[in-house]
């Protein structure tokens, strides 16, 4: 797990034996963006880590932006671990 704060958000990024999953909390609010394994699947977008799917995205700045507005956040404002850099197609 890798973790990085900014702006008072929270991210977290993991990886489970399915998915990669990165997690954004602000606030009491919070976000989730998960890709297969592998990586190279379309970007789910979900309130929770575990939560039903909102969105799929191609690509990672339209998921970040996704996330964004469910923090009530600008895109700009997230921060992103290391291990999350190079989630999308």
């Amino acid at each position: 797990m890798s973790e990085a704060t900014a702006g008072g958000v929270t991210a977290r990024y993991y990886e489970t034996d399915a998915e990669r999953v990165l997690t954004f909390s602000r606030d009491g609010r919070t976000a989730a963006i998960a890709q297969n394994r592998e990586g190279y699947a379309m970007l789910k977008v979900r309130p929770t880590p575990d939560g039903n799917e909102l969105e799929r995205y191609y690509g990672f700045d339209m998921a970040l932006d996704h996330a964004a507005e469910l923090l009530g956040v600008s895109p700009r404002d997230l921060p992103i671990p290391d291990g999350a850099s190079d989630m999308g197609m």
